[in-house]
């Protein structure tokens, strides 16, 4: 599914929405997919229930951006699921326009920009030591005291980890998997892409990956649940980002780079 701030983008972009980008779904948010499918020529959206005009919105998105949908129905069908795929492809590595995403503070580069940031990938590594062990997600038998990342992001990094375990607390923490490591430093090229991933300069973590799967939306990721809500929030407090908020896909990472 298309992430709400990214409805919310396109609704003001159509003048069927006036009020602060933020992800929040309220009665404008609902009145406003309903008023631009109506607008659209989807006159039947009229009697429609709420979620099925919002997924129908999310159709009319894709068509827009020149992804065959197929009709504009608000049934979930093998059609829209590809769009819905070649929508998340396009999205990764993409740089949005000036102010799309402005929500978390602005102390790290735009994605476009962490080369002439960061420097050169798997360069300037600094070990962090984290206030509570983790487990490597793939061998939970292994646990991880240590972690890379790049020299800047250390101080960060280590409010961020030690801020979550001052919220939550070491058994808390293992309970919703906020323990388990999916890996830091990576240098690797993004799925699918000819770009660095940003796992190549140790500006990225992911968490409990077999949970928060890369394709997975925020209906099945657990980490889009609101008992992690807090987890991320303090992530974004340090400036880093969740793609998971952002984007509604790879729920299990965070990185301190801007969109």
């Amino acid at each position: 599914m298309i992430d709400d701030r990214s409805i919310q983008r396109a609704l003001k972009a159509k003048g069927h929405y006036a009020d602060e980008i933020d992800g929040v779904w309220g009665n404008d948010s609902r009145n406003g997919v309903r008023a631009a499918l109506i607008a659209a020529g989807v006159a039947t959206a009229a009697g429609w229930p709420d979620p099925r005009c919002k997924f129908a919105f999310q159709q009319l998105m894709l068509k827009d951006l020149g992804i065959e949908v197929g009709d504009i129905d608000g049934v979930i069908g093998p059609q829209t699921r590809i769009a819905l795929e070649k929508w998340q492809n396009r999205l990764r590595g993409v740089t949005p326009r000036e102010g799309e995403v402005a929500h978390q503070p602005s102390m790290w580069p735009r994605q476009r920009d962490v080369p002439g940031f960061y420097g050169m990938v798997g360069q300037s590594q600094q070990m962090l030591t984290l206030p509570y062990p983790m487990k490597l997600a793939w061998d939970v038998s292994k646990l991880v005291t240590r972690i890379s990342v790049h020299a800047k992001v250390h101080a960060s990094a280590g409010r961020a980890f030690s801020a979550i375990k001052a919220h939550y607390g070491p058994e808390k923490i293992a309970a919703l998997g906020l323990d388990l490591y999916g890996g830091s430093l990576n240098v690797r090229k993004m799925r699918g892409g000819s770009a660095y991933s940003m796992h190549s300069w140790g500006i990225a973590i992911d968490f409990d990956p077999e949970h928060n799967q890369l394709r997975w939306g925020r209906d099945r990721a657990r980490m889009a649940r609101p008992d992690t809500a807090p987890f991320l929030d303090i992530w974004e407090s340090e400036g880093w980002i969740s793609l998971g908020r952002e984007r509604n896909y790879d729920w299990m990472h965070v990185q301190a780079a801007r969109l």
